[in-house]
């Protein structure tokens, strides 16, 4: 099977983390399809941000051929562009390659056009700028990332990580994604909904404190969860809990623990023979019914099309079957964050 080409557009300041975050992701030792290409509009030396520089060996001709194309963050992103880029740039997203911005690499994406009309987000600090310079674009500065379909975005640094497993998970599954996600010690999962920056008017080791017992009822999701018991767990009333965690995750309670219960049964859809009933009974949704319903929901699929795309194969990796990109293309527009 042909590689899935991931190219890495460097522009000039390019932001090392912001680089080094998708080629972490998607390198080749996970197993995977993919083909990460770092280019420039130059062959040779790209200036980077904070004192480090990059060395690329691929011109703008990798966009022709590239299947995702991600452009990292760099130094200046309100001024000039070099137009070969922003040709570039067009091209790729109009013959229908995946365009992914990851922090200030959203205004080369606006300033191609790309970003018109569609729902995209930056770094809060970053953001209002963002929609200045291009009102066009309809930014959202409280979260994480963006998935609208064949255009993604994410927010500043650690946003990147979150987005790149996102990105494993619409591929490959969440098996694989969880599997990445334990290789660079990082959170498995964290919604594009999640807040970027919320002021905070309480004290610190009360977010520490909601952590916990988000990790509680992770371990506990085939059991009864409501508010009230999430919020006896962290010592909190019922009201404040339920604020305090729709600041923190951009969630309520519920949406999050649904969430939490469909995932899990992604999980075991991928790497067991249970049935759709025992499934749902383990992960706390009760019924095969409604777990099938919750799925149509937010992941616009159903459980044996899920299994029939992710399910191990053979060998024990993941299916990286045709069937994984029109899986995808089918939840692209869903709220599956």
């Amino acid at each position: 099977m042909r590689g899935h080409t991931v190219a890495i557009l460097l522009l000039p300041g390019a932001s090392p983390i912001d680089v080094g975050i998708p080629t972490q992701v998607f390198a080749r030792r996970h197993g995977l399809n993919y083909v990460v290409v770092p280019c420039a509009a130059e062959i040779g030396p790209v200036p980077g941000r904070d004192g480090l520089g990059f060395h690329v060996e691929a011109g703008l001709e990798t966009l022709d051929g590239a299947d995702t194309v991600i452009v990292p963050g760099f130094q200046n992103p309100t001024g000039p562009i070099d137009p070969r880029v922003l040709d570039a740039l067009r091209a790729a997203a109009f013959r229908g390659a995946r365009m992914v911005s990851i922090c200030g690499g959203a205004f080369a994406l606006a300033a191609a056009g790309i970003l018109d009309g569609r729902r995209a987000t930056t770094h809060w600090l970053n953001a209002g700028r963002l929609a200045r310079e291009y009102p066009k674009v309809r930014v959202d500065d409280s979260v994480l990332f963006v998935d609208d379909g064949q255009v993604l975005t994410a927010a500043g640094v650690a946003a990147g990580i979150d987005l790149c497993l996102h990105i494993v998970r619409r591929d490959h599954g969440v098996q694989a994604s969880n599997e990445i996600a334990r290789v660079m010690v990082a959170a498995p999962y964290r919604s594009g909904g999640q807040a970027q920056y919320v002021p905070r008017s309480i004290p610190e080791p009360l977010g520490d404190v909601f952590a916990l017992t988000r990790e509680w009822a992770l371990a506990h999701l085939e059991q009864p969860l409501t508010v009230a018991v999430l919020a006896r767990h962290a010592g909190v009333s019922a009201r404040t809990f339920g604020r305090r965690f729709v600041e923190d995750t951009g969630y309520t309670p519920m949406q999050w623990v649904l969430r939490a219960r469909v995932d899990l049964a992604r999980e075991l859809l991928e790497r067991t023979d249970l049935g759709v009933d025992q499934i749902a009974a383990r992960v706390g949704v009760g019924t095969g019914a409604n777990l099938r319903m919750h799925f149509q929901r937010i992941l616009r699929i159903s459980p044996s099309e899920y299994r029939r795309t992710f399910a191990a194969a053979p060998g024990g990796g993941p299916k990286l079957a045709e069937a994984g990109a029109a899986a995808s293309a089918r939840r692209s527009g869903a709220a599956a964050r």
